[in-house]
């Protein structure tokens, strides 16, 4: 019987992408994954998550903003110094040599979100107020809105409904814990796998969450992204 997963932004730590695939026995034929986006950019090793994530038959996958600055300097050759002090450089030293012709396809083919059985998967947000149909990648990628009231609900220990959703799960916003956390139907899955935090990956039905170790001691000697 298959299972659907997600799993946070996983920003070049391969070997913690592999991590959490194992330790959840994920059968990379029958099990579906949705990833919430940002493969790119931090940790030394984009293209092999990239190419991990391409051996998965049943993946969706997310657009995060990493995975629009990198997917610009691909089309274009253009790094946005902001991207590459936030990660942009260790991507384009883990395609040193390498063609990216089926990483690009790969980013090229990204959804700005995924609704399944009224779960909504989306890398940074929504504004709830809005029909999503009427919203742009902008908001899709970048805006913290509903994070941060899902975040002030969760710190405040109130329990409130956000969107119209039965269950939404969110990247792009770190929590400062080794594990995701909920606030009424909001999942902030990003547990931090950029900076010194662990990559996070969970049944979406169960609930059950398999973590890595915490990626900087998956890459002693390397130093992580630089925060602006």
């Amino acid at each position: 019987m298959s299972r659907t997963f997600v799993i946070g932004d996983i920003h070049g730590a391969h070997r913690a992408l592999v991590q959490c695939l194992q330790r959840a026995g994920f059968d990379y034929e029958k099990d579906h994954l949705i990833s919430l986006g940002d493969v790119c950019d931090g940790w030394p090793e984009t293209k092999h998550a990239i190419d991990e994530l391409m051996r998965i038959k049943n993946l969706t996958y997310i657009f995060g903003n990493h995975d629009f600055w990198t997917l610009e300097w691909m089309r274009y050759g253009h790094a946005d110094e902001v991207w590459w002090e936030q990660g942009g450089e260790a991507t384009v030293n883990s395609f040193k040599g390498i063609g990216f012709e089926k990483h690009q396809a790969f980013l090229e083919g990204a959804l700005p979100y995924h609704i399944l059985d009224n779960k909504l998967f989306v890398h940074a947000g929504i504004n709830p107020l809005w029909p999503i149909q009427q919203q742009t990648l902008q908001i899709f990628l970048w805006d913290r809105k509903l994070s941060k009231i899902a975040l002030d609900a969760y710190y405040s220990g109130t329990y409130s409904k956000h969107t119209e959703y039965d269950e939404v799960y969110l990247g792009h916003t770190p929590v400062p814990f080794q594990k995701p956390i909920q606030s009424g139907e909001v999942w902030l899955m990003d547990t931090g796998a950029g900076w010194s935090g662990v990559l996070s990956m969970m049944d979406i039905h169960t609930k059950e969450i398999f973590t890595s170790d915490p990626v900087p001691s998956l890459y002693p000697g390397v130093e992580g992204r630089k925060r602006k």
